[in-house]
């Protein structure tokens, strides 16, 4: 029955937002226990960094493409629940499955189920956070759930790191072991329910690509603010090379994993109030300021040698993810109509993963042919320019929808 007394807030982290984003949470425990010794053991059965390589290009390169079809064939039938349970007990039975055989062929197949499991959930499973709640209150209910997917991502490494200093190179072992929080993840995520919607679903046939022409439906304002996201995911490289750069600096490896493990908790910290603040004074304001918060991070990056200093660093860049990653979501599925949330989400995230794939390529390239504060440098002047193109854009009348957004 609706509320109709006024006193009485709703609720805004309801029952299905906070069941998805403890799923989120246990997923992200089970991969980042594997994720720091992923490319150890493959070596350690014989992988070559090349063929790591070919393995990684490839499977991110199918997660990232199913993002959009799996999202479009959502839209399609309007049900979200169902991809939600498929994708995360594929990515949770797949995860322990690489350590049972060692012919690569084995470990190409079942390291592609997992991160298609990826794709097959990511898209769905935004559109029902969106779902579940109001224009209103988007930017904290993606900002909740970021933070609870970032708090798992902060435990798994620790979970390993505690584990492989007591049992040295078992890898296997710490496979098996990850399948705990696997196995409560795929439980939970059959209590995910969709929500009833007044949206009658338009059956249509929904090849791989056709997600693609949801480009020509689009309006201006998705237009403009995925074109910006897009490019700037280009020339944001991974992680991993800010880590590198950490050991090329002289940090030993507990530093380094410390630092990343502090980021992390920055980035948890900061998700849930950031994506209160983004409700209240603008989701856009909150993307820009990130922006800028990441040039400022990359800038200043390779001038820095004291260890304190790159702590500071990773604190301003535990603000830019919080402020970018779920509120972009947040702002995207304002600004489309309802009944193709989860396409419009599966066109940028498809995009954004291969723009991912390049940027670390285009990042390598640049560190080995000119310098790290080269790679560094370009990342920063990239994110400075997309912060001011939105600033001269976004905020035009004929772009400004409501104060949500």
């Amino acid at each position: 029955m609706e509320n109709l007394n006024p006193a009485v807030k709703p609720k805004i982290i309801t029952r299905p937002i906070l069941i998805l984003s403890v799923v989120s949470l246990l997923t992200d425990i089970a991969s980042e226990m594997l994720y720091p010794i992923m490319p150890i053991y493959l070596r350690s059965i014989g992988f070559s960094v090349v063929l790591i390589g070919i393995l990684e290009g490839l499977v991110e390169a199918v997660a990232g493409i199913s993002k959009g079809y799996f999202g479009n064939l959502s839209d399609s039938i309007q049900k979200r629940a169902i991809f939600v349970r498929i994708g995360y007990t594929m990515s949770a039975i797949a995860k322990p499955l690489i350590a049972l055989f060692t012919n690569p062929v084995w470990v190409f197949c079942v390291r592609t189920v997992e991160r298609l499991g990826k794709g097959v959930r990511t898209s769905a499973r935004d559109a029902l956070l969106s779902d579940y709640t109001t224009p209103e209150n988007k930017g904290r209910v993606f900002g909740f759930h970021r933070s609870m997917d970032t708090v798992g991502a902060a435990i798994g490494p620790i979970i390993a790191l505690i584990f492989l200093y007591f049992s040295p190179g078992q890898y296997v072992k710490l496979f098996a072991i990850s399948v705990i929080p696997g196995i409560f993840a795929i439980l939970l995520s059959f209590l995910v329910k969709d929500k009833k919607q007044d949206i009658q679903p338009v059956r249509q046939k929904v090849g791989f690509f056709t997600f693609l022409s949801y480009w020509k439906e689009a309006t201006p304002q998705y237009k403009l603010i995925v074109s910006g996201l897009l490019f700037f995911t280009l020339i944001n490289s991974a992680d991993t090379f800010l880590l590198l750069f950490l050991k090329f600096k002289g940090l030993s490896d507990t530093q380094i994993i410390g630092t990343y493990i502090f980021y992390n908790i920055i980035y948890a910290a900061l998700s849930y109030p950031v994506g209160i603040l983004s409700d209240k004074i603008g989701q856009k304001k909150i993307v820009i300021a990130g922006l800028f918060a990441f040039a400022v991070v990359y800038g200043a990056y390779s001038f820095v040698n004291a260890w304190w200093v790159f702590f500071v660093l990773f604190f301003i860049y535990g603000f830019y993810a919080s402020a970018t990653e779920g509120i972009s979501k947040a702002l995207i599925t304002n600004i489309v109509d309802k009944s193709k949330t989860a396409t419009a989400l599966g066109f940028y995230n498809s995009f954004a993963s291969i723009a991912t794939l390049f940027a670390s390529s285009l990042a390598g390239f640049i560190w080995n042919t000119f310098s790290p504060r080269a790679t560094f440098m370009i990342s920063s002047i990239g994110a400075f320019c997309v912060a001011v193109f939105f600033l001269l854009t976004i905020f035009k009348p004929q772009y400004s929808m409501q104060k949500a957004i």
